[in-house]
């Protein structure tokens, strides 16, 4: 029997957004992560003559949004006597190597699940935390949407029907000058509705990099173009939502576990998805630990960080698209 050098993986799906934020991991620094964001106009302006009296009270129009670290972790756990069986001339895969690999990638795909999800006490916060506007997340970084307006995304109910004009409107609402919309994302059924919107001239499709950074030729998502900027389409987005993002104020704060290695490696031994693409991710591994009451090897591999955003203000979202 010849075993194929390569796992075709049939289970993981598409996962946009998580891997283009995971690819752009920033290093966490300190307890927790601290934005300033200007929530009000100091009003001590105005013109004046001769010997006016100037205002000399400070103003206060600033505070923190303030993310705190979550974890998650996945165990992977291989029986010694498999272990040993493999150990032959003619095997082709290292498994130990493959499970960590697929454990990994298993991995990634849950989390951009939650990167989609409202956050709770112990998960990471996802799309539905950051780009709200106070319905489904009250607060955000610590702070209350009803006392700080200015951290409300746009959100706007599409009342079945999705169309450019209603498309264009949530642009015009979270757009001013430069700081604009970077990417839009949306389920394979809310990417097909938009794609039947574009004339037959329109429908320009282009490859976008797996991450932030430079544009690789011959890997990407692919995208349709609104006013400059993909939509793109993830299996694990929000059902019936397009949301509007602008990644320069969205960021994966990456921490290290303690105690901990990263996990550096590409994934050669698997084929099939997208995660077979990117280096890295950002995880990191306890390393193998020996139980004492079985023949077995067991480690799991950890994430730890926040997904943040400085600026809810430039992201947004419609709602209820059916047709």
């Amino acid at each position: 029997m010849k075993l194929l050098p390569k796992v075709v993986d049939t289970v993981l799906n598409g996962n946009v957004f998580a891997t283009r934020v995971l690819s752009g991991a920033k290093r966490w620094m300190g307890e927790r992560i601290k934005c300033p964001v200007k929530y009000a106009k100091n009003t001590t302006g105005g013109a004046f003559s001769g010997f006016d009296t100037f205002a000399t009270s400070a103003t206060d129009n600033r505070v923190n949004l303030e993310y705190v670290p979550k974890f998650y972790k996945i165990t992977v756990a291989l029986p010694l006597d498999e272990l040993s069986a493999n150990q032959t001339e003619q095997r082709v895969l290292d498994l130990a190597s493959l499970e960590l690999q697929s454990a990994s990638q298993d991995m990634a795909d849950e989390i951009g699940t939650l990167f989609y999800g409202n956050g709770t006490s112990k998960e990471f916060l996802g799309l539905g935390a950051l780009i709200d506007d106070g319905t489904n997340a009250a607060t955000i970084g610590g702070l209350s949407r009803t006392t700080y307006p200015t951290l409300k995304s746009t959100v706007t109910a599409s009342s079945g029907v999705l169309t450019l004009a209603k498309m264009s409107t949530l642009y015009s609402a979270i757009t001013s000058g430069a700081q604009k919309p970077t990417m839009g994302l949306c389920s394979e059924s809310v990417f097909n509705i938009y794609e039947a919107l574009l004339q037959a001239n329109e429908r320009i499709v282009k490859e976008v990099p797996f991450g932030k950074g430079e544009y690789v030729s011959g890997t990407g998502f692919t995208g349709l173009y609104f006013k400059g900027f993909p939509i793109l389409s993830d299996e694990k987005a929000t059902a019936e939502t397009l949301f509007f993002v602008n990644e320069d104020f969205i960021d994966w704060y990456a921490l290290p576990v303690a105690m901990t290695e990263a996990v550096k490696y590409k994934a050669v031994d698997i084929k099939g998805n997208d995660y077979s693409s990117v280096m890295g991710l950002g995880f990191s591994w306890s390393g193998w630990i020996k139980p004492t009451n079985s023949a077995s090897i067991v480690s799991h591999i950890y994430l730890g960080g926040e997904l943040t955003t400085s600026n809810p203000k430039r992201h947004g979202k419609l709602t209820g698209i059916t047709s």
